[in-house]
């Protein structure tokens, strides 16, 4: 089993761009996961900055399948005293997969604070033995849950589940989350009735803490389709750590095949 840190160690660099090859263990269907794309692109985008601040928000856009050996490029395109904005581009043979803005940002003195973002009612992390892993050959396999990810036929718009890595060491706790906080499916799913595709289109990412922390590696996803007309959903997501606490808010939209 390739660990994402044991891809992130793998990768060879020319200027900004990059070489890796993705391993068969980290597909969804016939394309790479999108948490782990999204964490090797951030990776890639933090290492083109000098002294490069936290994440405060990623724009990524989903736009085709991405396998085997892929290439990505980042390029600065502004540094502040504050920010630094960030473009990446990853390819492969089909070419262009996931084209991705991130905005870093160093915290500054602020009167406002405001936080409407209540806890969720959910029962605490599971203990070791009460979780369970996909098959190997899709990206669950890679982590750790508690039970079945998806029951068709339960006519709910709303998903929420703890998850982890199974392999975390060495990694950034901003990479390791954008890996893991794309894990659930898309929540539209929860109102389908019958097997069918769907795809993750676009993923907008706002970081809530500069220092995600969480307790054995557990994060509370939770992704709520708020509509859903025409072949397309839209979701929002949270991603909590064990405490409860709302660490990543993002929202998604999602092609519905079915």
């Amino acid at each position: 089993m390739t660990s994402l840190a044991q891809i992130l160690g793998s990768m060879a660099r020319a200027d900004n761009s990059w070489t890796v090859t993705i391993p068969g263990t980290w597909m969804q269907g016939r394309t790479s996961y999108g948490g782990l794309s999204s964490a090797v692109a951030h990776h890639c985008a933090t290492a083109c900055v000098t002294d490069c601040p936290p994440l405060r928000s990623a724009q990524i856009a989903f736009a085709g399948p991405l396998a085997g050996d892929v290439t990505i490029t980042a390029e600065l395109l502004r540094r502040g005293r504050n920010t630094a904005f960030v473009e990446t581009r990853t390819t492969s043979r089909d070419g262009t997969g996931l084209a991705c803005n991130f905005i870093f940002m160093n915290p500054r003195v602020s009167t406002v604070e405001h936080n409407d973002i209540s806890a969720p009612d959910f029962p605490p992390p599971p203990g070791k033995d009460d979780i369970r892993n996909g098959p190997p050959e899709f990206f669950t396999h890679h982590m750790d849950y508690p039970e079945k990810r998806l029951e068709l036929g339960l006519g709910t718009p709303k998903l929420m589940q703890w998850h982890r890595l199974r392999e975390r060491d060495g990694l950034d706790p901003i990479t390791e989350l954008l890996c893991v906080g794309d894990a659930l499916p898309p929540s539209a799913m929860g109102l389908m009735t019958e097997p069918g595709n769907v795809s993750s289109m676009n993923w907008q990412v706002n970081m809530l803490t500069n220092t995600p922390q969480t307790k054995d590696g557990w994060w509370l996803l939770e992704s709520e389709t708020h509509h859903a007309h025409d072949g397309a959903s839209s979701q929002y997501m949270t991603v909590y750590n064990s405490d409860r606490k709302p660490v990543m808010r993002a929202m998604q939209s999602v092609a519905l095949f079915v």
